[in-house]
């Protein structure tokens, strides 16, 4: 099973005004990556910046919070794969790297 991240917050970060929010966003890869990969098991799960959190995704919220990073943040094995308005593109790129080195 491949786990994406998408971190984010309910308010729109400043720069992402006319963009879905970060909850849209990830819903919106969901049935982009279940549409690409029908065969894979990928979960996309939305994570509030601002919620009750702990371990790794306590930090990492923290992170996007005090380096300003643009939400969405999408996140594969711990790895940035993009801030802000995410470009399928990169996230294949990276999905398709992952399967090929498992």
């Amino acid at each position: 099973m491949e786990e994406v991240l998408v971190y984010g917050a309910g308010e729109r970060c400043a720069s992402c005004v006319n963009l879905p929010s970060s909850e849209e966003t990830a819903e919106w890869l969901k049935a982009a990556l279940d549409r690409k990969y029908p065969n894979r098991q990928i979960v996309v799960r939305y994570i509030d910046i601002h919620s009750k959190l702990s371990g790794y995704e306590a930090a990492f919220a923290s992170k996007v919070i005090e380096e300003d990073l643009f939400y969405p943040v999408v996140v594969v094995r711990n790895e940035i794969v993009s801030e802000g308005n995410p470009k399928l593109k990169d996230l294949y790129a990276v999905l398709e790297d992952r399967s090929a080195t498992a």
